[in-house]
């Protein structure tokens, strides 16, 4: 009988050979994804150090500070103010929610950001906690359709008879027409729109005190609202002014649908939900953007927004679509949203705006192990700068969430999904108490800062 262990030594050095031979090819990348690398060491060979950006060459201005304190509260991230003679960072916010019991209309907040916050994850707990703490009702501004009415827990949303536009269609899109949201809606007839309050997720939901509906028409309108199942309802004719125009109807409303009528050469955007008083959060995501598109609405569209419905703080949220694994220079993207906030600043010449940086997400390297994607913290940094260049506010999201793999103990915790980069609804709720806790903590530092100054 033949002996072969001899020669399965040497097949056993030869795979061995090979195995360690391929430890030393360079990394190889599929989809600009790197592949796994072959490495029998990896156990004990020490740590990878982690891959650092160079954005430390980004000249910041110095953030607003009162005179009367000097470090942020323990523990917390707190937003930076680098507002200048213009007043356009937290200012005009605090002073609102000091004097909301007086104001005749609610304290609202536009909240702009892309899949991180779609079918009002994070938005949901954060207008809950305003409506609590300040009063107020009804969850805001909502597209005429939406692709996710299943997915939002905060509004049962149905609607018929409609031509729907939006900044991610890639053909017959005419950005000249978009409303606010990134979206315009064109009806057919019969079109109608229908939203019934819900109090399942967030509570104040269930019902509200206005509804309104937003549109442009250079000829005749006619819509007819029907609160609670009316059987006819009160019905509304517009005529064309040049201008965005608006029709509310008030009472104790669980639900409402509006029914277009009539329409020549009309554009219709969205309808609210509100409280006559309190607090506003209307949430406007968009999947998939970088927040360009917010230079591309028109300027007189937005001021026709601020003449209906005006924000006292507006919060720009994005960078998920924008940040790559290895990026490091986004001087393009800073350019680009420079335009953005001084667009926004235009339109809404009062607004505070507080630009919220992109949260943690994770990649695989070569190695297989999951680490913090170098270019997002490049991004943040970029972000900073943005802020302190326009002159408004700046919140450190990455870093009040954790920092450094914090969106991996997320999913462990049952809050982030999977990819290692958006949260579900339990972790909206938990970043959305970080924010709230940080707002009122600015505002009593605001307070403090004004009576010592008078």
């Amino acid at each position: 009988m033949k002996n072969y262990i001899s020669a399965t030594f040497f097949l056993t050095l030869m795979v061995v050979g090979v195995l360690i031979g391929l430890c030393f090819f360079p990394s190889v990348s599929l989809s600009d994804k790197p592949l796994r690398r072959v490495d029998l060491l990896a156990d004990i060979r020490p740590d990878v150090p982690e891959e650092v950006c160079d954005s430390d060459t980004l000249v910041l201005s110095s953030p607003v500070k009162p005179v009367f304190v000097d470090t942020c509260k323990m523990g917390m991230t707190c937003i930076e103010d680098y507002s200048d003679s213009t007043m356009r960072g937290m200012k005009h916010f605090y002073e609102t929610l000091l004097q909301i019991q007086t104001m005749d209309r609610p304290v609202r907040i536009a909240y702009f950001g892309d899949s991180f916050i779609e079918a009002d994850i994070f938005t949901a707990d954060l207008r809950e906690m305003f409506q609590h703490q300040f009063g107020g009702c009804g969850v805001g501004y909502i597209p005429v359709t939406s692709t996710i009415t299943g997915y939002r827990p905060t509004v049962r949303h149905n609607f018929g008879g409609w031509k729907s536009h939006s900044s991610n269609d890639s053909v017959g899109f005419d950005k000249l027409q978009q409303g606010i949201s990134g979206h315009y809606f064109l009806p057919y007839e019969g079109a109608y729109v229908h939203l019934k309050g819900q109090n399942k997720y967030a509570s104040r939901l269930d019902t509200c005190e206005i509804s309104t509906f937003y549109f442009f028409n250079k000829g005749d309108v006619t819509v007819r609202s029907r609160v609670n199942g009316a059987a006819q309802g009160e019905l509304y004719e517009k005529t064309g002014t040049g201008v965005i125009q608006a029709v509310s109807v008030e009472g104790r409303i669980g639900q409402v649908r509006w029914n277009v009528e009539r329409a020549d050469s009309a554009v219709f955007y969205g309808v609210a939900m509100d409280g006559k008083r309190g607090i506003s959060l209307d949430n406007f995501s968009v999947r998939g953007s970088s927040g360009l598109h917010l230079r591309n609405i028109p300027l007189h569209t937005l001021c026709g927004f601020h003449h209906l419905r005006p924000y006292d703080l507006i919060v720009i949220q994005y960078g998920l679509n924008v940040a790559t694994q290895r990026g490091t220079n986004y001087d393009g993207y800073k350019k680009g949203m420079l335009t953005v906030i001084e667009h926004l600043k235009k339109a809404f010449p009062e607004s505070s705006i507080l630009l919220v940086s992109v949260g943690d997400r994770e990649y695989k390297n070569e190695y297989g192990e999951l680490r913090t994607m170098p270019g997002v913290k490049n991004l943040i940094r970029y972000q900073q700068s943005i802020a302190a260049d326009s002159h408004i506010a700046f919140w450190n999201m990455y870093e009040a969430m954790g920092g450094q793999g914090s969106i991996v103990g997320m999913v462990n915790q049952k809050m982030a999904n999977l990819d290692y980069t958006h949260i579900n609804f339990k972790g909206g709720k938990h970043l959305a108490g970080i924010l709230f806790e940080t707002l009122m903590y600015g505002k009593e530092q605001y307070e403090k800062r004004k009576a010592y100054e008078e």
